[in-house]
């Protein structure tokens, strides 16, 4: 099983509706191991509405948290733990596109942080940076922080109208290609997914 994880520089960068294209590109299926939001809002249901949930597969959360919150925050507010034992990867024979709950140093209790799980599943590593004020910064302490773990970094998408000023540095220093981009997109549905799945190239994936 290929193992992907779609991770992001902040918070709400587009990690699901890149998650989306490639479960679409590569024929695969989504796992988001721990949802914090409300029912609505919730990865999982969102992706309902991005794939043809016919063809792939959505496997259930481990942990599914009322607050919006960061793990940790939101398990205490409901008397719980987060328990990495009850964290397994889903078995399939697809291609498995795993997204995380916020930056990759997301806490899941008040001393393990998301990476510190992750990183024991020998994943590839998708990361997704939006433009905005400090992107640069936030990128490359990403980067940087999957290097020092050793972990296999696939490439980068970037969301916004093209920055090549931003792109150049983050792509010139950590030594990573661009996989695809995200665009301002007046609706989200199935059929724009689809689009950009037709524009990104799966040999970089692979």
């Amino acid at each position: 099983m290929n193992k992907i994880i779609v991770a992001g520089s902040d918070t709400n960068v587009g990690k699901t509706i890149v998650s989306a294209i490639l479960v679409t590109l590569l024929n695969g299926d989504y796992w988001k191991p721990v949802q914090c939001g409300e029912e609505r809002d919730l990865d999982t249901n969102v992706m309902r509405n991005l794939i043809d949930t016919d063809a792939h597969h959505l496997f259930s959360s481990s942990y599914t948290l009322k607050a919006p919150l960061s793990p940790h925050h939101a398990a205490r507010l409901e008397n719980t733990t987060i328990e990495l034992n009850k964290i397994t990867l889903p078995n399939t024979e697809r291609t498995l596109i795993i997204e995380g709950a916020g930056g990759i140093f997301a806490p899941l209790t008040i001393d393990i942080l998301s990476i510190d799980l992750f990183k024991t599943w020998n994943c590839q590593w998708v990361i997704v940076s939006r433009h905005y004020l400090g992107s640069i910064n936030h990128t490359l302490l990403t980067i940087e922080a999957l290097k020092n773990r050793r972990q296999s970094i696939l490439g980068l998408v970037f969301n916004g109208e093209p920055n090549p000023d931003s792109e150049a540095v983050i792509m010139n220093i950590s030594n990573l290609p661009m996989i695809g981009r995200l665009l301002p997109e007046n609706t989200l549905n199935r059929d724009t997914i689809k689009r950009y799945a037709k524009t990104w190239n799966p040999l970089k994936l692979l």
